[in-house]
Parts: structure tokens; C-alpha cells; sequence
């Protein structure tokens, strides 16, 4: 099996490539402005992996992957315009180094290279391979929808707010591994078995952005600490904090957030002493764990060799490593 290294750099490899690059090269700069700039490619990596678990041809994979990978792009480029988001991976947002227009339009650009990519796989698979993907897309797009929902809505339950980022971040993450395992000729039960274990994964992931955001250091996190408070984006800190805590402590927090002007560190300082005396970063570990925990439990019930199993053990170690 390869190592995580080796199927890294043929990700890289391929996306230098740029095969989808066309004219007018305006058009495209954007999007080689975000898949160039690393991040985890994350979603490539994963569906490499599912596709080595049953076959050593990982070259067959490759374009569906970098497919995924343009995909998720395509959605970060979009979502960073609603969020109107400054620094994505420790840069610029594309929408604040051009224009909105420009990051809307690559962005749709990005979706339709994605989908052509996608469909590189032998022709059994091809119908089953864009349905799954349809179905994640769709699902990425009611993700989306409920988080700008939830911005507007004071009562948002924690139960609603992990449906949401199942669906916003947790699917793709899923699909990814699903993809790779369908076009690798998995057997039913572990392509199934894949999906669900990273739809837990995805969650435990997504929890761990919402406790950096807090709790991280930007240098390493490469998005601005506080932005979320800054914002005021429902986040499973900011949820919790208000399911917990006293009248008055509750009325501090809306006192905050009510504030349009002001100073933001103030404002990420003091929301941050709430979560302190709370304990939310506590409880935001323990969930993150809980969700890791049921990651590995699905794992262990696919039938394949435990040294392949081991690769993905590093994949999650690394990930939910990235502490601070």
C-alpha cells in the first residue's frame, strides 16, 4: 500500500498539471490560486486511500480525486463570499484579492471542472459514481443553507447545528472515501462501512475548527482566531455556552453579539472568558472525541489488513493533531 506521503505528492503531481486550464486564463487564475496554495487536500487523500484499500492501480484514481478536491474548492470560494471571509489558508480570500464576481463565476467554473474529473472511472461505475456524488453535493448545498439560516435564529439547538455540519462538511469528507472505494470495486458492505466512518470523522473534524477558532493560533490554524465571535456564526461553542449558562451570563453573550461596532478583540477576548469559566473547550474536546471514538469502531469492522487500517489511523492522527 502506498504511504501518505507517496499519494500526496502524486495529488500534487496532478494538480500541477493544470489540464483544466483554458482560455481565458482570468477565469482560471482563481482557482490555481486556491489549489495552489497546499491546505490538506484532505478529500483527494482519502478517496486515494479507499481506492488502495482494494487496488494497487492508484493512478486509475487519480483525476476523480483532484475532481473532489476542485469541488471542495469550488465551495470554500463561495462560501467565503457569503461570510465575506478575509483569509483562507493563511492568504487572501479570492473574493478580497479580486472581486466577488470573480470568485462567484471561477468558483462555478471550479464545479463544472470538478464534475469532469469525477467521471473519470470505468464505465460500471460511472452511473453509481455521479449519483453518490450528486446526492453529497446536494447534501454540501442544505449544509449551506442551514448555516446562513442559523445566523438569523437565536435558538439553534445543538442537535440542529451537528445535522448542519454533517451536511456542510461532514458528507464530502464521506463521499470522498466513498468514491474511491466504489471505483476500486469495494464490496458493498465496506463502501457503506467507508462512508459512515467518515461522516464521523467529518464531524469530529468540523468541531475541531470551531474549538481552534477559539482556542487555536492562527500561524498554524491559518484562518483569523475569533473570526466566528467577530461574525457572530453559530458554532458548537457558542451554542453550548448558551445552553449552559445562567441569565445573566446568557444576557452578556447577546450583549456582545447585539454590538456592531467596537473593538473586535475586545469583543473575542471577553466572549472567550464566557467560554472560559463554562468550560466549552472542555466539552468541545470531549465531543470531538466521542465522534473519533465511533470513527474508529466503524474502522475496525472493515475486513482488510490491519497495516492498511494503520494508514488511515495516521491520517486521523495527524488531522486532529493539529492542535494549535
Amino acid at each position: 500500500m502506498y504511504t501518505i506521503d507517496e499519494l500526496r505528492e502524486m495529488v500534487k503531481a496532478e494538480l500541477e498539471k493544470q489540464e483544466y486550464v483554458g482560455d481565458p486564463y482570468s477565469l482560471y487564475e482563481p482557482i490555481i490560486y486556491m489549489l495552489g496554495d497546499g491546505g490538506k487536500r484532505l478529500r483527494p487523500l482519502l478517496a486515494l486511500l479507499a481506492y488502495n484499500l482494494y487496488r494497487d492501480d492508484v493512478e486509475k484514481a487519480l483525476k476523480p480525486a483532484i475532481g473532489i478536491e476542485i469541488f471542495h474548492n469550488y465551495t470554500l470560494l463561495h462560501d467565503d463570499v457569503m461570510d465575506d471571509a478575509t483569509l483562507r489558508r493563511g492568504r487572501l480570500t479570492v473574493h478580497k484579492k479580486w472581486n466577488s464576481n470573480v470568485a462567484i463565476l471561477s468558483g462555478d467554473a471550479a464545479a463544472v471542472t470538478a464534475y469532469k474529473y469525477i467521471e473519470y472511472c470505468d464505465d460500471e461505475y460511472l452511473r453509481r459514481g455521479i449519483d453518490g456524488f450528486n446526492q453529497v453535493a446536494m447534501d454540501v448545498c442544505r449544509g449551506q443553507q442551514y448555516d446562513m439560516e442559523f445566523e438569523t435564529r437565536d435558538d439553534v439547538t445543538e442537535e440542529e447545528y451537528l445535522t448542519m455540519i454533517y451536511l456542510k462538511t461532514s458528507v464530502l469528507i464521506a463521499g470522498s472515501l466513498r468514491h474511491g472505494a466504489l471505483i476500486a470495486g469495494a464490496p458493498e458492505k465496506d463502501y457503506t462501512a467507508l462512508y459512515e466512518f467518515g461522516g464521523y470523522l467529518g464531524q469530529a473534524f468540523q468541531l475541531q475548527d470551531d474549538y481552534l477558532d477559539v482556542y487555536g493560533d492562527v500561524g498554524v490554524f491559518g484562518k483569523n482566531i475569533g473570526g466566528d465571535i467577530v461574525t457572530n456564526k453559530k458554532t458548537y461553542m457558542l451554542i453550548k455556552a448558551l445552553e449552559l449558562a445562567d441569565e445573566a451570563t446568557k444576557e452578556e453573550l447577546r450583549g456582545w453579539f447585539a454590538r456592531r461596532d467596537g473593538n473586535p478583540r475586545e469583543k473575542i477576548e471577553a466572549v472567550t472568558r464566557v467560554y472560559d469559566r463554562l468550560h466549552i473547550d472542555e466539552l468541545a474536546l470531549q465531543k470531538i472525541n466521542a465522534y473519533l471514538e465511533k470513527s474508529y469502531a466503524v474502522l475496525d469492522e472493515i475486513q482488510v489488513k490491519p497495516e492498511f487500517k494503520e494508514i488511515f489511523m495516521e491520517v486521523i492522527r495527524e488531522l486532529i493533531g493539529r492542535k494549535k
